[in-house]
């Protein structure tokens, strides 16, 4: 599987015979070979053509847009190459039954299991105050099961994300300040970091369930609707305390990241600029480049991969009915 290829320049991305190459602004020409490339992301203005797309589409190659504020914007998403109609009716079937709410549950119960995984982190290191989350994460089925419907599910999710950010002042360097989310536009650098870092989990699921045969319109914790790939945002969940959180608590607490350098704010919102960003991309791709030995694979796994083998998990349980457990980071399966 190839590589991550980021582009932060203006320029004109252009094929060139079976391989792609960017010529910047400035006349800068560089050449990347199409068998080296899994998915492109793009940050600045870029000049595409339909050759570009063909050629793209033929090495299925993802591209997520981004504006120059770090804005998703939307991904070129090429055709589908693994296509499985019975899989297509049993996930729409599973949504339309209790299938749907177990789903859900779980990926709420194991999205809890990994936060708590995070916290003790600092609870073992004096940060006594974080106690009652990792209680709440624990019980988290007890709140889970009485649950009827979507609603309520999502109600007790809102509840866990509250929770969770109700610790940042309790581990966070103090020069980050962070009171409530607040996502569009961003006010402070904190949430800057996490729409930032959620948007690029999305596009990263979006390209690992890109090589299984789900469909990625039909979702079951999240609605779906038009417009957006709502399963890439459902199994994404399960991965935010490792891949988004870790991430910002690294870069803020050891002054990796600094607000009055990596910044740019305005009376209404606050935003990563140009350093900043490409400081967080690094960090986020060493951490999902990072490996693990996977207890039930025996053998090292990357947590992209990770990804993809969620998307397996639910192929099997839709299609087998073998139970779905979400990821876990304890169990590291």
């Amino acid at each position: 599987m190839g590589k991550t290829k980021y582009i932060f320049s203006t320029g004109e991305l252009k094929r060139r015979e079976n391989s792609i190459s960017f010529r910047d602004t400035s006349g800068r020409l560089t050449h990347m070979p199409i068998e080296n490339i899994r998915e492109l992301y793009l940050f600045n203005e870029v000049t595409i053509n339909t050759k570009l797309l063909q050629v793209l589409s033929m090495a299925g190659i993802v591209m997520h847009f981004f504006d120059y504020y770090g804005h998703y914007i939307g991904t070129y998403y090429p055709k589908d190459y693994l296509l499985s109609g019975r899989l297509k009716v049993q996930q729409a079937l599973a949504y339309s039954d209790d299938r749907r709410l177990e789903i859900a549950r779980e990926i709420v119960r194991g999205t809890a299991e990994n936060i708590s995984a995070l916290l003790y982190h600092y609870y073992r290191h004096e940060k006594k105050e974080v106690k009652p989350v990792i209680d709440f994460c624990g019980e988290i089925s007890n709140w889970l099961r009485p649950a009827q419907d979507i609603r309520q599910i999502m109600s007790v999710e809102g509840k866990l994300w509250s929770l969770f950010y109700g610790t940042f002042p309790m581990v966070l360097h103090e020069d980050f300040v962070f009171s409530k989310r607040v996502r569009r536009p961003p006010d402070n650098p904190i949430n800057a970091l996490i729409s930032f870092l959620n948007s690029m989990l999305y596009a990263k699921t979006i390209t690992m369930l890109y090589h299984t045969h789900l469909d990625q319109t039909i979702s079951f914790l999240h609605e779906p609707s038009e417009a957006r790939f709502s399963l890439s945002l459902d199994l994404a969940e399960v991965f935010k305390s490792e891949l988004v959180f870790k991430t910002i608590f690294d870069l803020v607490n050891n002054r990796k990241l600094r607000v009055d350098k990596h910044f740019d704010s305005a009376l209404n919102y606050c935003l990563l600029n140009e350093a900043g960003r490409k400081i967080v991309i690094k960090a986020f791709e060493e951490r999902i480049s990072t490996t693990f030995e996977h207890s039930r694979l025996h053998r090292k796994v990357r947590y992209e991969t990770a990804i993809k083998y969620e998307g397996y998990k639910m192929i099997k349980y839709l299609m087998e009915g073998k139970a779905y457990h979400a990821f876990s980071v304890n169990k590291k399966c």
